[in-house]
């Protein structure tokens, strides 16, 4: 009997606590529920809009490489309006710069990647970007607008590619040996033989003109610019002169037809 009672008090008990807890009990049951279903379907909604996003992408590469410029750029902005939070809008606008300068839209692809460089949070992107828009300025014969691109120093893997663009501005400016300190840079660099052509960038360093030549060349240009302001003064001088002359011709010829007139 202390048994059964003691069951049926644990029981009353019991209906005690959940009339009194019941409700929360079940309300956090609930709650819990939703939040579970809440996160999923966060998540099944964002790999959905990857998937989306990354099938549009596929479109638009294949776009690129046909050269459909009109469809690629719908393709493109549809990515970004419609997937706006995905990784695909960054890799669409590189590949839309491609495109641009396969299609002589050189300023369009300049642009593009101006908007990469001015996102946030894509710091891998943003060197790519800078270092094709360097690229792309070098093209457009922009040298210092180039150097000002590519002037923050980049680490990793961009810094042997940052230096050798960096000497190619250079030896668009003349600047041979800033170009040849560049070129050296870019060549020892830790990781120069993964990220460089490096015979390529050697072939650069040996068409640069030897210090020598190249500091005689700069003398030899002063100094026939020298020359040539000389025989302009000279030459200004000679005019002066002639002028002169006729003038003093031109009077004598007056002074003798006035000598002839008096006589008569």
């Amino acid at each position: 009997m202390d048994e059964l009672k003691t069951e049926e008090e644990q029981l009353e008990a019991f209906r005690a606590w959940w009339k009194e807890y019941g409700n929360y009990v079940i309300g956090g049951v609930v709650l819990g529920g939703l939040v579970l279903f809440g996160i999923n379907y966060q998540g099944n909604t964002r790999l959905e809009a990857q998937q989306a996003a990354s099938a549009l992408y596929d479109q638009l590469t294949d776009e690129v490489v046909d050269g459909d410029l009109d469809a690629a750029e719908a393709l493109a902005a549809q990515i970004a309006n419609d997937y706006s939070n995905t990784a695909y809008v960054v890799q669409s606008k590189l590949a839309m710069a491609r495109l641009y300068m396969d299609e002589n839209r050189d300023e369009d692809a300049a642009n593009t990647l101006r908007e990469l460089i001015a996102l946030k949070g894509v710091d891998e992107i943003r060197e790519i970007a800078r270092l094709r828009l360097a690229k792309v300025l070098i093209y457009q014969e922009k040298a210092e607008e180039a150097l000002e691109t590519v002037s923050e120093a980049a680490t990793g893997a961009f810094a042997a590619r940052f230096a050798e663009v960096r000497g190619d501005a250079h030896v668009q400016l003349e600047n041979f040996e800033e170009a040849r300190a560049a070129y050296d840079e870019a060549l020892q660099q830790p990781n120069s033989q993964q990220t460089l052509d490096v015979g390529y960038v050697r072939l650069k360093l040996l068409d640069l003109p030897p210090p020598a030549i190249a500091a005689a060349g700069t003398a030899e240009v002063e100094s026939e610019i020298a020359d040539a302001a000389q025989d302009a003064s000279e030459a200004e001088e000679a005019v002066e002169e002639a002028s002169d002359v006729a003038e003093a011709a031109d009077e004598a010829d007056d002074a003798n037809e006035t000598t002839e007139e008096a006589s008569e």
